[in-house]
């Protein structure tokens, strides 16, 4: 079998360990990366090609942030602080944030620059992020200096290089003492560059949801991670990072950008692991291997994916179609539809709400689809469409299940309704945003703002997270989308509704619904591709344009847009549509 690749000069961490695992029982981040280290496992960083360019136990991992936090302390830095991230893949990063765990402030990972948008829309990202986070030191990765100084000096922010600041003086300092209670971290959605909410994270709450993360997978001896996840998302950060080191895991990595050069180098390096596998991904990243194989390649010639165990699935809708393809490309390399396990969760609960039990793989059923968001069904004569809507698992340790309608009424089984939870691991808030908290935090309980149902102990999920778009496991606020074409000339707030759809061929894209005053044909097709490519620029996605008439959308009560709706009629086909071809 060939596995692709170089063979490292470097021994990676082992996989099991003498020292006895404990799921994330500790008081605090600090605490747990303290036991980590007394044992010999840690984490392994790969080039493009799979091969590991550093080996770091978490015995070195702790030294390292150590130090970084006797650094903090010596520029000044105190307890409630926060440090912004560039969150990199690398032990730079992971060194950074758990030294600013140690010094008492709070880490704040911030996303890398994407393929699409260019230079001044990532440090617009990074400047509406760093003002709403308000933090006394920027760190970020060498090659990326010019925009984060950019950044950082529009926000009068310090800023540094994670290699210039290891060089900096690390006096011994006395480290203040945490508690459980106190905060760990601030989680920042990556999809919103307008309208940012900092998730407030404790390290109890932390530390609840690692524990159920572990327990739910059912991690063992001879367990070995693998992620390509981006390390500024809740599930690249908590449940490839923090988690590995709470529950003792060695875990291997590619940076997310090599994986999307080369995404068959994930699989690459699962040949390779000499453990039992757990990786997560979302739905896309299965798409796209599944899509690289060749019908020329034989899978076997190159991947052994027998000893992948727990294959998760997470961060988008879940397409059946797509898990599928996969285990049609797969199989024959010992890949085992069983080992899917679906999830749901969202930063606001730290990250896992739900997990599948550890060998039921992927389950579904059908839903009519203008029923997905509590709507009713089309309208009289036109075809049902119905959607495979997955299993996504049953309650994670120590949470709670509600569905409730939009008055807070429980609902029975099976009915359509918001998804609420409750448990330990619920954010404490936003950060210095107490509307939006109050707004979905009642008496210790979450409004997820998801749509779904309960059948059996297990959740489906059939709607979007409080409107938000998800596509390829990338955010999008619609506020974003809608803003943008709002400043096209001829528009104003309120003409434009932005939702996710999924179209006949399966795939998932926004969909914009445009009030248009004009009466021209040639006009409004010209509107239609202007709009089209200013939302491809801000998004990098294609979407469904439909120009309606002036004062078609509707509106809630208070007179508000709601998108929840638009999108109902336009599923159900009961808005107007003008025909560009007229």
């Amino acid at each position: 079998m060939q596995t692709g690749g170089a063979e490292s000069k470097l021994a990676p961490t082992p996989t099991d360990d003498a020292l006895p695992r404990r799921f994330a029982d500790f008081p605090t981040l600090g605490d747990a990366l303290d036991y980590a280290a007394r044992g010999v496992r840690g984490l392994n960083f790969h080039d493009p090609r799979g091969t590991l360019v550093r080996a770091y136990p978490f015995s070195e991992l702790r030294k390292d942030a150590l130090a970084v936090a006797y650094r903090l302390i010596a520029r000044g830095v105190r307890p409630g602080d926060r440090i912004a991230l560039l969150a990199e893949t690398s032990a730079d990063f992971a060194a950074a944030f758990f030294g600013t765990v140690y010094a008492g402030a709070w880490p704040v990972p911030l996303p890398l620059p994407t393929s699409f948008g260019g230079k001044e829309a990532y440090i617009d990202q990074l400047m509406v992020q760093i003002g709403s986070s308000d933090p006394s030191l920027l760190l970020y990765p060498e090659e990326l200096s010019a925009m984060a100084q950019a950044a950082a000096e529009a926000r009068v922010v310090p800023a540094i290089s994670y290699e210039a600041f290891a060089q900096a003086p690390a006096p011994v300092a006395t480290l203040p003492a945490a508690a459980p209670d106190d905060i760990a971290y601030l989680q920042y959605s990556s999809g919103s560059t307008r309208f940012p909410h900092g998730v407030v994270i404790t390290h109890k709450a932390l530390l609840s949801n690692l524990a159920a993360h572990a327990i739910g997978m059912h991690m063992q001896d001879g367990d070995r991670g693998i992620s390509w996840l981006p390390m500024y998302h809740d599930m690249g950060l908590v449940g490839c990072l923090l988690s590995m080191v709470a529950n003792q895991l060695s875990t291997d990595y590619l940076k997310t950008e090599d994986f999307a050069r080369r995404p068959l180098a994930w699989l690459d390096l699962i040949s390779r692991n000499p453990g039992t596998t757990l990786s997560y991904s979302p739905t896309f990243g299965y798409d796209i291997c599944a899509r690289r194989m060749s019908s020329q390649t034989k899978a076997s010639d190159r991947f052994d994916l027998s000893r992948w165990r727990v294959a998760g699935n997470g961060a988008d809708m879940i397409r059946p179609d797509v898990m599928q393809s996969f285990v049609d490309a797969f199989a024959e390399a010992g890949f085992k539809a069983s080992a899917f396990l679906p999830s749901y969760g969202l930063a606001e609960a730290t990250l896992a709400v739900t997990i599948m039990p550890p060998g039921e793989g992927i389950v579904v059923e059908l839903v009519e689809e203008t029923e997905l968001s509590g709507g009713t069904r089309g309208a009289v004569g036109r075809p049902q469409r119905y959607r495979a809507v997955v299993n996504c698992g049953r309650a994670a340790k120590d949470m709670e299940l509600a569905i409730r309608d939009e008055d807070g009424n429980a609902l029975p089984e099976r009915a359509i309704g918001k998804v609420w939870c409750s448990g330990p691991s619920v954010m404490t808030g936003y950060f210095r945003d107490t509307e939006s908290t109050e707004a979905c935090l009642v008496d210790g309980w979450l409004d997820t703002g998801d749509m779904g149902y309960l059948s059996g102990g297990y959740l489906y999920i059939v709607g979007r997270a409080k409107d938000m778009i998800i596509i390829n496991g990338k955010n999008h606020w619609p506020q974003d989308i809608e803003w943008a074409v709002e400043q096209l000339p001829g528009f104003k707030a309120g003409d434009i509704a932005a939702f996710a759809i999924t179209t006949p061929g399966g795939e998932e894209t926004p969909a914009v619904l445009v009030q248009c005053r004009t009466s021209d044909p040639r006009e409004r097709s010209r509107l239609r591709d202007e709009i089209r490519e200013r939302v491809r620029a801000i998004t990098g996605m294609n979407c469904v344009v439909e120009l309606v008439p002036p004062r078609t959308l509707p509106r809630t009560s208070s007179g508000k847009l709601s998108r929840s709706k638009a999108r109902n009629l336009y599923l159900s086909g009961e808005i107007e549509l003008y025909d560009l071809a007229a």
